[in-house]
Protein backbone atom coordinates (compact mmCIF):
# COMPACT_ATOMS: atom_id res chain seq x y z
CA UNK A 1 0.00 0.00 0.00
CA UNK A 2 1.92 2.89 -0.99
CA UNK A 3 0.07 6.45 0.55
CA UNK A 4 -0.60 8.75 -2.32
CA UNK A 5 0.09 11.77 -0.46
CA UNK A 6 3.82 10.86 -0.74
CA UNK A 7 3.38 11.33 -4.44
CA UNK A 8 0.75 14.25 -4.55
CA UNK A 9 -0.36 17.10 -2.98
CA UNK A 10 -3.86 17.11 -2.30
CA UNK A 11 -5.86 20.30 -3.43
CA UNK A 12 -9.10 21.43 -3.71
CA UNK A 13 -12.62 19.68 -4.09
CA UNK A 14 -13.51 19.26 -8.17
CA UNK A 15 -16.92 16.98 -7.59
CA UNK A 16 -18.67 14.72 -5.55
CA UNK A 17 -20.43 11.23 -6.33
CA UNK A 18 -22.10 8.73 -4.29
CA UNK A 19 -18.82 6.71 -3.62
CA UNK A 20 -16.37 9.37 -4.17
CA UNK A 21 -14.87 12.96 -3.91
CA UNK A 22 -12.99 13.99 -6.69
CA UNK A 23 -9.71 16.67 -5.44
CA UNK A 24 -7.10 18.22 -8.02
CA UNK A 25 -4.06 17.16 -7.43
CA UNK A 26 -0.22 18.08 -7.98
CA UNK A 27 2.57 15.66 -8.81
CA UNK A 28 5.26 16.78 -5.99
CA UNK A 29 8.27 16.02 -8.24
CA UNK A 30 6.55 17.40 -11.88
CA UNK A 31 3.78 20.02 -11.10
CA UNK A 32 1.64 18.32 -12.95
CA UNK A 33 -2.05 17.87 -12.23
CA UNK A 34 -4.41 15.45 -12.07
CA UNK A 35 -8.16 14.65 -10.52
CA UNK A 36 -7.55 12.58 -7.63
CA UNK A 37 -10.72 10.14 -7.12
CA UNK A 38 -11.10 9.39 -3.14
CA UNK A 39 -13.55 6.49 -2.29
CA UNK A 40 -13.44 5.97 1.53
CA UNK A 41 -13.64 2.12 2.36
CA UNK A 42 -16.13 3.20 5.08
CA UNK A 43 -18.49 3.65 2.61
CA UNK A 44 -17.66 0.31 1.09
CA UNK A 45 -20.47 -1.39 3.26
CA UNK A 46 -20.21 -5.42 1.12
CA UNK A 47 -18.24 -7.73 -0.80
CA UNK A 48 -20.06 -6.55 -3.96
CA UNK A 49 -18.74 -2.81 -3.41
CA UNK A 50 -15.25 -3.55 -2.78
CA UNK A 51 -16.12 -5.39 -5.93
CA UNK A 52 -16.37 -2.81 -8.29
CA UNK A 53 -14.03 -0.47 -7.12
CA UNK A 54 -11.48 -3.27 -8.30
CA UNK A 55 -13.28 -3.61 -11.12
CA UNK A 56 -13.21 0.08 -12.07
CA UNK A 57 -9.18 0.08 -11.74
CA UNK A 58 -9.01 -3.10 -13.78
CA UNK A 59 -11.43 -1.38 -16.29
CA UNK A 60 -9.47 2.05 -16.11
CA UNK A 61 -5.79 0.18 -16.53
CA UNK A 62 -7.57 -2.19 -20.06
CA UNK A 63 -8.91 1.58 -21.38
CA UNK A 64 -5.95 2.98 -21.24
CA UNK A 65 -4.27 4.64 -24.06
CA UNK A 66 -7.97 5.42 -25.97
CA UNK A 67 -8.36 8.82 -26.88
CA UNK A 68 -11.42 9.51 -25.40
CA UNK A 69 -11.08 7.88 -22.22
CA UNK A 70 -9.87 9.45 -18.93
CA UNK A 71 -6.83 8.03 -18.47
CA UNK A 72 -6.05 6.46 -15.04
CA UNK A 73 -2.25 7.49 -13.67
CA UNK A 74 -2.62 5.46 -10.49
CA UNK A 75 -4.17 3.53 -7.95
CA UNK A 76 -3.09 3.97 -4.38
CA UNK A 77 -4.31 2.39 -0.88
CA UNK A 78 -4.19 3.28 2.37
CA UNK A 79 -5.87 2.43 5.51
CA UNK A 80 -8.92 4.93 5.05
CA UNK A 81 -9.25 5.09 1.46
CA UNK A 82 -8.39 3.75 -2.19
CA UNK A 83 -7.31 6.91 -4.81
CA UNK A 84 -7.62 6.89 -8.05
CA UNK A 85 -5.52 9.38 -9.94
CA UNK A 86 -6.60 10.43 -13.45
CA UNK A 87 -5.86 12.56 -16.19
CA UNK A 88 -7.52 15.96 -14.86
CA UNK A 89 -10.16 17.02 -17.44
CA UNK A 90 -10.39 21.28 -16.41
CA UNK A 91 -13.27 21.57 -18.94
CA UNK A 92 -15.74 20.08 -16.56
CA UNK A 93 -18.90 18.27 -17.29
CA UNK A 94 -20.69 17.89 -20.23
CA UNK A 95 -24.17 18.46 -18.51
CA UNK A 96 -22.67 21.88 -17.36
CA UNK A 97 -21.91 23.04 -20.79
CA UNK A 98 -25.13 22.17 -22.15
CA UNK A 99 -26.52 24.38 -19.65
CA UNK A 100 -24.40 27.23 -19.99
CA UNK A 101 -24.97 27.34 -24.12
CA UNK A 102 -28.40 27.23 -23.69
CA UNK A 103 -28.69 25.40 -27.13
CA UNK A 104 -26.17 23.60 -29.47
CA UNK A 105 -26.77 23.38 -33.52
CA UNK A 106 -27.61 20.53 -35.10
CA UNK A 107 -24.16 20.27 -36.04
CA UNK A 108 -22.27 20.81 -33.10
CA UNK A 109 -25.06 18.33 -31.56
CA UNK A 110 -24.53 16.04 -34.31
CA UNK A 111 -20.50 15.94 -33.52
CA UNK A 112 -20.95 15.33 -29.88
CA UNK A 113 -23.36 12.55 -30.14
CA UNK A 114 -20.55 10.91 -33.03
CA UNK A 115 -17.99 11.24 -30.16
CA UNK A 116 -20.09 9.63 -27.35
CA UNK A 117 -20.61 6.62 -29.69
CA UNK A 118 -17.50 6.15 -31.07
CA UNK A 119 -16.49 6.24 -27.16
CA UNK A 120 -18.87 3.32 -26.71
CA UNK A 121 -17.63 1.13 -29.74
CA UNK A 122 -14.51 1.29 -28.26
CA UNK A 123 -15.43 0.50 -25.19
CA UNK A 124 -17.75 -2.42 -26.71
CA UNK A 125 -15.01 -3.25 -29.12
CA UNK A 126 -12.76 -4.05 -25.91
CA UNK A 127 -15.44 -6.11 -24.19
CA UNK A 128 -16.44 -3.38 -21.76
CA UNK A 129 -19.83 -1.98 -21.24
CA UNK A 130 -19.86 1.54 -19.50
CA UNK A 131 -23.57 1.23 -18.02
CA UNK A 132 -23.61 4.78 -16.14
CA UNK A 133 -24.03 6.56 -19.68
CA UNK A 134 -25.22 10.55 -19.21
CA UNK A 135 -23.73 13.63 -19.69
CA UNK A 136 -22.33 14.48 -16.12
CA UNK A 137 -20.03 10.91 -16.88
CA UNK A 138 -18.67 13.17 -19.49
CA UNK A 139 -15.82 15.20 -19.61
CA UNK A 140 -14.09 18.61 -21.12
CA UNK A 141 -10.34 18.75 -21.71
CA UNK A 142 -10.34 22.06 -21.09
CA UNK A 143 -12.61 25.13 -21.61
CA UNK A 144 -11.87 25.56 -24.93
CA UNK A 145 -15.04 25.16 -27.07
CA UNK A 146 -13.81 22.58 -29.26
CA UNK A 147 -11.77 20.56 -26.00
CA UNK A 148 -11.96 17.01 -26.74
CA UNK A 149 -14.47 14.94 -24.91
CA UNK A 150 -13.65 12.14 -22.78
CA UNK A 151 -15.83 9.58 -20.95
CA UNK A 152 -15.44 8.79 -17.07
CA UNK A 153 -16.66 7.14 -13.99
CA UNK A 154 -16.65 3.23 -14.96
CA UNK A 155 -17.57 2.36 -11.23
CA UNK A 156 -20.78 0.69 -12.59
CA UNK A 157 -18.43 -0.80 -15.65
CA UNK A 158 -18.35 -4.75 -16.46
CA UNK A 159 -16.45 -6.50 -18.80
CA UNK A 160 -18.50 -8.62 -21.03
CA UNK A 161 -19.04 -12.16 -21.11
CA UNK A 162 -19.80 -13.93 -24.32
CA UNK A 163 -23.05 -15.71 -24.05
CA UNK A 164 -24.27 -12.92 -21.50
CA UNK A 165 -26.72 -10.12 -21.68
CA UNK A 166 -26.50 -7.52 -19.53
CA UNK A 167 -29.25 -5.67 -19.18
CA UNK A 168 -28.86 -2.83 -16.38
CA UNK A 169 -27.42 -4.54 -12.91
CA UNK A 170 -28.40 -7.81 -13.89
CA UNK A 171 -26.76 -10.55 -15.64
CA UNK A 172 -28.46 -13.12 -17.42
CA UNK A 173 -26.56 -16.35 -18.79
CA UNK A 174 -28.13 -18.38 -22.30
Amino acid sequence: MEDVRTTYTIGKELGRGQFGVTHLCTQKQTGDQFACKTIAKRKLVNKEDIEDVRREVQIMHHLTGQENIVQLKGAYEDKHSVHLVMELCAGGELFDRIIAKGHYTELAAASLLRTIVQIVHTCHSMGVIHRDLKPENFLLLSKDENAPLKATDFGLSAFYKQGTYQLSFLSVTL
